[in-house]
């Protein structure tokens, strides 16, 4: 089967950034899960299977142990230990433009003198100084689509030996990714994953684990998962699974064939089809070719040129963004810049 036959995009689906369409592995695997459940066919455990899947799938895609990753529903329910953990007076820097479930889990620690800075993106680099504890910022952005220089980010952390957080949810399954040099990556699957919206997956460094107390400890945070259902007797996991939420299972039924599809057709290959069509997106704007399959633009009357045409995108801090995915298609772009041509 061809790539392009795993989806079925109606045309002019520009929207991946809002959230990602499933491949046909994932979606036929949802229907007979729900098939099933509806019915009460089969316990719950074979479900819970494609969670083991997911997570070591998420692990190869990012380089980690699946050890070292723990599942969870949210990105900021995923950062609250992190957060929880840093001293009173700790010093947090994020970007201006930050998406807030990477910028609110520090914020609510004002009371006890935990500082949130935020500064301009092309200013991130520069404002990695002594006094610094946390670098907490996106990949990717959400509303620019701005590429992070992670590798000038982890070198100026390192130095001054400050904790780096990563929100790649906007990033892994089109930009290759991996762990190295950094000590949280969190990611929800419902965007570039193509997953259903649930399944979160987070990567901590082993120097951070040591430093969190998993707070939301419940029977699937435990050594023995089924042997914790009842009782005072608490053995957690040794490594980041004691950070597990109970996960949702029907979100992670559909997350396991999606990223284990996404590794299939490689990181790499999905990175040069958007970044083509994006660019091929942007040329016809009359804008320079970038390193992002997000684009945003403020040309005046997108937003309403796009609704008469069909085109499915977001509006985000005044802009149209539009992103591009695997399953986009030269003849989306193409329309989509027919709709916009008068406004050019």
């Amino acid at each position: 089967m061809e790539i392009s036959e795993l989806w079925d995009p109606a045309p002019g689906w520009l929207n991946t950034a809002s959230y990602g369409l499933p491949p046909r592995p994932a979606w036929e695997a949802l229907q007979a899960a729900l098939a099933d459940w509806r019915v009460g066919a089969t316990s719950w455990e074979p479900w819970d299977e494609s969670t083991v899947r997911a997570r070591e799938s998420f692990a190869r895609l990012v380089g980690a142990d699946a050890v070292d990753v723990f599942v969870g529903s949210t990105v900021s329910a995923a950062l609250a230990p992190v957060a929880t953990a840093l001293p009173d007076g700790a010093r947090v820097l994020t970007d201006d433009v930050e998406f807030t479930s990477n910028v609110f889990p520090w914020q609510v620690h004002a009371d006890r003198g935990v500082e949130v800075v935020a500064v301009p993106s092309d200013e991130l680099v520069a404002a990695i100084t002594p006094g610094v504890d946390v670098v907490a910022v996106s990949a990717v952005q959400s509303s620019t689509g701005a590429v992070l220089d992670l590798p000038a980010v982890v070198a100026a952390s390192k130095q001054i030996d400050a904790l780096l957080v990563i929100d790649a949810t906007q990033a892994v399954g089109w930009y290759p990714i991996s762990v190295d040099g950094v000590d949280a990556l969190i990611v929800h699957s419902y965007k570039w994953l193509m997953s259903p919206r649930g399944a979160t997956f987070g990567y901590l460094s082993p120097r951070l684990q040591e430093r969190c107390r998993p707070s939301a400890a419940g029977w699937y945070a435990a050594r023995d998962v089924h042997g914790s259902y009842y009782g005072p007797v608490m053995e957690l996991d040794p490594g980041a699974r004691r950070f597990d939420q109970s996960p949702a299972w029907f979100s992670f039924v559909g997350a396991a064939p999606a990223l284990e599809l996404v590794e299939e057709i490689g990181v790499e290959t999905i990175n040069r089809h958007n970044l083509a069509l994006a660019n091929e997106f942007r040329d016809g704007l009359g804008l320079p070719p970038s390193n992002s399959a997000i684009v945003s633009t403020s040309l005046p009357g997108a937003q309403e040129a796009f609704a008469a045409a069909g085109m499915r995108a977001a509006v985000r801090d005044g802009k149209l963004r539009a992103s591009f995915h695997i399953y986009t298609t030269r003849s989306d772009v193409q329309q989509a810049l027919s709709a916009l041509k008068p406004l050019i």
